[in-house]
């Protein structure tokens, strides 16, 4: 029997002190978080549970501070700013490696907050835009709740439910969160990912992220053949790419033939392309960046963005000194898959300079900064002036080569500083 609710009925389950899972990305289960929001007056200590929302977050609101209080898996810039005054906390986690502290308790969830499709005729939702993390969830949440909207594409994979799965139904349309791709694409993200795309062989399995950077290696790609993909994220730029034959996924191992990816963000026009296409399997996290499942497909090029690099390859993507950015998400997972992957090849890929004009390589990071990729899972280094191989590099040439690659106008200031730094390294000859 289906259990449709109201909204204020289903939620009067959520008591003072749960923890409360909330759907992420494009899945955001905006009715339902304004529909929690209104109750806080009976509610204290409420921990709510995420990666990256999207779209409004009214339970961040400082008059809530006592109501809700933010536990994120990674900080989306909804609630960056409630992170970092202290009325949130951040947990660092690979993202491969959240779907077990679910089920095997050590985040045990009280209730889980989810959207999905409309029931097809055999009685199944799915979890649409966002399988990731949010399978676990819902199959370990002591109670789910279940936004029910239309406008939720009908995905393949891991994410097809039983509606009975689902403790309460709430049946509310909305459209869900998007994010257009980089339109027009600034020159300096074109001129990375054309260095990006020089790595890149027919018949490579790609991985990319979000923003510019990445939108901008996926245009470079027009000319390649028979690529795959499997991906944490998939993005509307990858659909030219689909539409020219240019991705087949003919020599992937795993989910040979489909794009296998764990959630989606982007427009409409992606959102409709995913909705019943057996040519796209959306699975759980834990699969899709396991490494040992990522390194079994091959050519793997992984495409990852930092927020500053160190001259000796350490990576900093997820904080601004102590200034809690983002997470660590799925980056070392990919970093490390690429790396084992037969002809793999990890890649940052960053601007040589912040809008500010701050060199983003570093002699040193940031005090505070976290390093999610370290400098041994460190290949290759991308900016608009070239590329920085590191791999089988030792500390004085790693520094030569990233130095090589930063903007011109900082590279007197960063010879300095290896100088001091390695001056009393000795080599007998040079690789770089």
């Amino acid at each position: 029997m289906e259990k449709y609710v109201q909204a204020e009925e289903a939620l009067k389950v959520i008591k003072p002190g749960h923890r409360v899972f909330v759907h992420g990305g494009a899945a955001t289960p905006h009715f339902l978080l304004r529909k929690l929001t209104e109750l806080s007056a009976d509610l204290y200590d409420v921990e709510l549970m995420s990666i990256s929302l999207q779209g409004e977050a009214p339970f961040t609101d400082k008059k809530y501070k006592d109501n809700f209080k933010i536990n994120s898996l990674f900080v989306s810039a909804n609630i960056r700013e409630a992170v970092n005054d202290g009325r949130g906390e951040y947990i660092p986690a690979f993202l491969s490696e959240i779907p077990g502290m679910f089920r095997k308790r050590v985040l045990p969830l009280d209730v889980a907050l989810v959207q999905v499709s409309p029931p097809d005729k055999h009685g199944f939702c799915s979890l649409g835009t966002s399988v990731d993390i949010a399978l676990a969830a819902v199959q370990s949440a002591k109670y789910v709740i279940a936004q029910v909207n239309p406008k939720m594409p009908r995905t393949l994979g891991d994410g097809i439910l039983d509606i009975k799965r689902f403790d309460a139904l709430v049946a509310y349309e909305e459209e869900l969160a998007q994010i257009p791709t980089t339109d027009p694409m600034p020159e300096i993200a074109m001129r990375i990912g054309s260095h990006c795309a020089q790595l890149i062989e027919d018949g490579a399995t790609i991985q990319t992220g979000i923003g510019s950077i990445p939108d901008a290696v996926l245009a470079n790609l027009t000319n390649h053949k028979e690529l795959g993909i499997h991906t944490e994220m998939f993005t509307d730029a990858i659909l030219p790419l689909v539409a020219k034959g240019v991705i087949t996924n003919q020599h992937k191992k795993k989910y040979r033939g489909k794009i296998s990816t764990a959630f989606m963000l982007g427009t409409r026009k992606l959102y409709d392309f995913v909705d019943d296409n057996p040519s796209v399997a959306v699975l759980g996290i834990d699969y899709v960046n396991d490494p040992s499942i990522i390194r079994q497909n091959p050519k793997v090029v992984a495409v990852n963005s930092a927020i500053e690099i160190d001259i000796t390859g350490q990576v900093c993507a997820d904080s601004l000194g102590t200034y809690q950015y983002s997470g660590v998400g799925g980056q070392v997972d990919f970093m490390r898959g690429a790396a084992l992957s037969e002809g793999g090849k990890p890649i940052i890929a960053l601007p040589s300079l912040t809008t500010k004009g701050v060199s983003k390589i570093t002699a040193f990071l940031k005090p505070g900064a976290g390093v999610v990729t370290t400098r041994a899972h460190t290949h290759y280094v991308v900016t608009e002036y070239g590329i920085a191989r590191l791999y089988g590099k030792n500390m004085r040439q790693r520094a030569k080569a990233l130095i090589d690659i930063a903007h011109p106008n900082h590279r007197e200031e960063l010879e300095k500083a290896a100088f001091e730094r390695f001056r009393n390294y000795q080599f007998e000859r040079s690789t770089y």
